[in-house]
């Protein structure tokens, strides 16, 4: 009987013991689970359309961790809240983004982390929340999807009904302008071979232009030295010239004080006696015109006789 009781206390001791060695592995396992990955929140502005619950999240084109789950947000149906699982040593700095991306143009979505510069802190370092928020930016899709709306909004407005009269008008106008040179037809040839013979003409004046302007070019480059050796020969002469008078008026300077300060003193009384000259000379021609007779002869002049 007492043998019994012993097995039945080794068994039940080694059941204890095993299922404590099982919770402490399962604990063991999970805390290691937890310190090896940490959590960060995303917030997308835009639709992920094909994102599910266990994508890809790559760091720069390397996997890094998975998304744990998606849900609009609460506040605002427009935003989507993912919650991304990654691995502890992933440098997530306060720099660095997440978008939305795909794996070529056929291939599932994922979320691109980039950015991050060397210097930065990291995001777990500054936001002290209890799951960091990492910010976002535009991808290529929504990009791609913002300029084709802006595009069709474009189009419609270049293509509305009051454009499009516009522009059936504008054909109408171009096809009766083809009509009416269509019908100028042997006009405008004729102005075009006119315009072309006068283009030749202009060719063949313009090249006789160019050999007159290189013949005188020619003439004047021959002529030049003989001009410069005359040109040069003359102001000698005219140098030689202001030097001769500068030599006389230095050598009459004395003569020429003495006229300017005497001569023309005296010129004044001068030209007023000879002024009152020519009066009286005028005066004695006039009466020698009126009645010379009795001028020089001191009466009057004789009477002729007349017979009765």
């Amino acid at each position: 009987m007492e043998t019994k009781a012993n097995y039945v206390l080794i068994g039940a001791f080694t059941i204890l013991t095993a299922v404590l060695l099982l919770a402490f592995g399962l604990w063991a396992a999970k805390y290691s689970s937890e310190q090896g990955w940490q959590e960060y929140s995303v917030i997308f502005n835009e639709p992920v359309t094909g994102l599910t619950e266990g994508s890809s999240v790559q760091y720069n084109g390397i996997s890094v961790g998975t998304v744990e789950s998606l849900k609009l947000a609460p506040n605002d149906p427009r935003q989507v809240l993912a919650r991304l699982k990654l691995q502890a040593d992933t440098p997530i700095k306060v720099d660095t983004k997440a978008k939305m991306s795909i794996t070529g143009l056929t291939g599932s979505p994922f979320i691109q982390l980039t950015g991050g510069s060397p210097n930065a802190p990291t995001l777990v370092s500054v936001d002290h929340r209890e799951i960091p928020v990492i910010q976002t930016e535009a991808s290529a899709l929504q990009n791609i999807a913002d300029t084709a709306n802006r595009l069709v909004a474009r189009m419609d407005e270049v293509l509305s009904e009051e454009n499009v009269k516009r522009i059936a008008k504008t054909l109408d106008n171009l096809q009766v302008m083809t009509g009416a040179v269509a019908d100028q037809r042997e006009d405008l040839r004729q102005l075009i071979i006119s315009a072309r013979q006068s283009s030749e003409q202009l060719a063949i004046t313009l090249k006789t232009t160019d050999h007159a302007v290189n013949d005188i070019d020619r003439d004047l480059v021959q002529k030049l030295p003989g001009l410069v050796a005359k040109l040069d020969g003359t102001l000698t002469r005219l140098d030689s010239a202001a030097g001769g008078a500068d030599t006389i008026l230095s050598e009459n300077r004395a003569a020429i004080h003495s006229f300017a300060n005497d001569g023309l003193s005296q010129l004044g009384p001068t030209l007023g006696e000879l002024r009152g000259l020519v009066r009286d000379l005028r005066h004695l021609s006039d009466r020698l015109e009126g009645n010379p007779a009795r001028y020089l002869l001191g009466r009057d002049a004789p009477k002729e006789f007349e017979p009765k």
